[in-house]
């Protein structure tokens, strides 16, 4: 029986068992996609990462959900960039450059005085489609009803590296009673059927926080809901230039928290820049190691 290695790490946190958990695989370069899929099954996270060499950046990852490929994902390339740089083995740089199925990536990795450190990562350019959809039957689907979704603000599907359907909610009560059908979004989505749905509103727990979310994965996923989720983070950076405030100053600096209802209290930091034409996001944030453990792929 073939037995991988899989570090879990969790990120957004720098609390063990807070954040977001993400596997992390050293192996990549040496299975097959069929054993990659079938140890992100193993694992049971919303992602597990593969790092596997590159002919065109330092490093390439693969992203798995327990049900299929990911283009790209936050969280994990986050935990991967802090495996490495904890384990010395990217040396003094302080900057990379990740291929991933979304686009090269650049990673920016910040040291502080006790070794702590502090990872930015670029997403793909924002994209937006308007959501013309049934706004009841989006409700539904998530638990609450028509009147909890906000009336002055767009929902839209918006892609910063995986597409994600970005649903603005009036009062942050109403994340307590969601309960989500993932199983009844592909009806709901049809113009994108394998989206995800990202719920959010501008109430915080947190006075410190700008956005407060949730996020409910795609039925095809094999997962109900992730913790924090840092692509979709990066999206909502995005969408508050676009829909929330156009004539932002630049740079925009944005606090996102996510994770409360799960009890995987977690905080992304977004930032969106304005270069002539062209809006730039990163996000930034930090992980800590919790263990290690094998899971079998043949």
């Amino acid at each position: 029986m073939q037995k991988i290695r899989v570090h879990h790490y969790e990120a957004f946190s720098e609390v063990p068992h807070k954040g977001n958990p993400a596997g992390v695989v050293f192996d990549g370069d040496h299975m097959t996609e069929a054993e990659m899929q079938k140890a992100a099954y193993q694992v049971g996270f919303n992602e597990t990462a593969f790092i596997l060499p590159s002919e065109s950046a330092d490093i390439r990852l693969r992203f798995f959900t327990p049900g299929h490929e990911m283009n790209l994902c936050g969280h994990a390339t986050l935990a991967s960039v802090y495996s490495l740089k904890s384990k010395g083995l990217l040396g003094e740089k302080e900057r990379i450059t990740v291929e991933t199925r979304a686009g090269i990536l650049t990673v920016r990795i910040q040291t502080s005085a006790n070794q702590q450190y502090t990872i930015t990562m670029t997403q793909a350019p924002p994209k937006f489609k308007m959501f013309h959809g049934s706004r009841a039957s989006l409700a539904a689907s998530m638990g609450i009803e028509e009147n909890d979704i906000h009336t002055d603000l767009p929902i839209v599907y918006g892609n910063t590296g995986t597409w994600t359907l970005l649903v603005p909610v009036s009062h942050i009560e109403s994340f307590k009673k969601m309960r989500p059908d993932n199983s009844a979004f592909p009806a709901v989505l049809t113009k994108m059927p394998k989206a995800s749905i990202h719920p959010f509103c501008l109430e915080t727990y947190d006075k410190a926080a700008d956005m407060h979310a949730r996020h409910f994965s795609s039925p095809y996923s094999g997962t109900v809901e992730d913790p924090v989720t840092g692509t979709a983070s990066g999206v909502m950076g995005a969408y508050w230039a676009a829909y929330i405030d156009e004539s932002f100053r630049s740079p925009l600096q944005l606090t996102i928290e996510q994770g409360q209802e799960m009890n995987k209290d977690g905080r992304v930091h977004v930032q969106v820049a304005k270069h002539q034409d062209n809006v730039d996001v990163s996000i930034t944030g930090r992980a800590v190691y919790v263990t290690s453990f094998d899971v079998a792929v043949s």
